[in-house]
């Protein structure tokens, strides 16, 4: 049994504790939370300075691809990235794995407790297995050609299961990687099976311009990987608008980046029966656009925040604390608790594991975190996280 009691406990369900104390179990089982002035002077609590929170959560995540950090330029734009992507990320199987394997080490470290990962091999399988965070797989398919649609679907249901009994779906990637006809076998899929979904969404202004218009960087993509696209017809409307027909109403969607996205689009999707949530990577954002979303546009709007890392590809570190910081430091109105309740209880709520994770409530082992360096409520460029529990 462990005490800590710090400057403020935020338990995320409720407003924020002045000099809280939280109890756990030897198992990081939440026992209690206090406010109680008489335990303060308990000479068990550990006294800390900062505030403690729950267990981050990371809803997006690129673990196969820890071993290309520092090896893509930042600030190229999407479809360099993708290019160069593409071309440097094959490697030794023993180098993904033992990237991996630290990137996962480091998550665990800066306090993550769960994380919402991209596959598209079964090369994390195994340390996903033995890891002491908890994962949901994203097995996530790519094919822009029609014909292609069922031989790359099949693919992805093989490649599911290797990654069983772990927590497990299959995905489209994004509007741009995804034929009509992949789409509507993902939603078929997802209509009949529980099956959790995420997607790239608008990460960039091409992505729109080649919906709308065909026009823009994605055509020269498309030539330089050698698809030929002569049965796409514009859309008129931007991506997001195009596909999310396409996508299942049965099935929580996480919708990723969101740079390019409007207002109009945020309205169009109130227009459907889809269970949408967003999450934010704006480390991400800026390594590979030098862009961030328009995050006022997206608040009070009625669907669940999250946050993620995205990858080492496009991030210097796997970190939602990095995260939360650099959206305040853009956004000086978003208030700590708010960009709380996006790195812990949301993301908890869209992987399913809220009854566990994502809040200090009694019966509940979310891991502990203690934020430092904290100028009264608010994150500072000093701020750091160190894991308790």
């Amino acid at each position: 049994m462990r005490s800590f009691r710090a400057d403020y406990v935020f338990p995320v369900y409720a407003d924020p504790v002045k000099n809280g104390i939280v109890t756990v179990d030897d198992t990081g089982k939440i026992v209690s939370m206090s406010d109680n002035p008489a335990d303060h002077h308990d000479p068990h609590v550990e006294k800390l300075t900062g505030i403690i929170c729950p267990g981050f959560i990371n809803a997006h995540c690129h673990l196969e691809l820890s071993h290309m950090a520092n090896k893509i330029a930042a600030g190229t734009g999407l479809i360099d990235f993708i290019k160069n992507l593409q071309t440097t990320r094959n490697a030794e199987q023993a180098e993904i794995e033992e990237a991996a394997i630290r990137a996962d080490q480091y998550m665990y470290d800066h306090g993550i407790v769960a994380v919402g990962d991209i596959s598209n091999s079964a090369v994390t399988a195994a340390i996903k297995a033995k890891s002491k965070l908890y994962y949901h797989t994203f097995v996530e398919t790519f094919g822009f050609l029609p014909d292609r649609a069922t031989d790359v679907f099949d693919k992805a249901l093989a490649l599911m299961e290797q990654f069983k009994p772990q927590s497990v779906s299959v995905t489209p990637h994004a509007p741009y990687s995804v034929s009509k006809e992949l789409f509507k076998l993902i939603k078929n899929y997802s209509d009949k099976h529980e099956n959790l979904l995420s997607m790239h969404n608008q990460e960039c202004d091409d992505e729109n311009k080649f919906y709308r218009y065909k026009l823009g960087g994605f055509l020269d993509l498309y030539d330089y990987f050698g698809i030929d696209i002569s049965f796409f017809k514009p859309q008129a409307r931007n991506s997001l608008q195009s596909v999310l027909p396409l996508l299942s109403s049965q099935q929580p969607i996480l919708m990723v980046h969101n740079t390019c996205t409007n207002l109009k689009d945020i309205y169009f999707i109130k227009r459907f029966d889809k269970k949408i949530n967003w999450c934010f990577c704006p480390n991400a954002n800026l390594y590979i656009e030098k862009k961030l979303p328009k995050i006022d546009l997206f608040l009070d709007q009625g669907n669940n925040i999250t946050l993620g890392t995205d990858s080492l590809a496009s991030n210097d570190k796997l970190c939602i604390l990095s995260e939360m910081r650099t959206l305040q430091q853009h956004f000086p109105s978003l208030e700590t608790s708010r960009l709380m309740q996006w790195a812990t209880i949301n993301g908890a709520r869209f992987l399913g594991i809220d009854n566990d994770k994502g809040s200090l409530e009694a019966g509940k082992t979310p891991g502990l975190n203690l934020i430092s360096g904290m100028d009264g409520l608010k994150l500072t460029s000093e701020s750091k996280v160190t894991k308790l529990v």
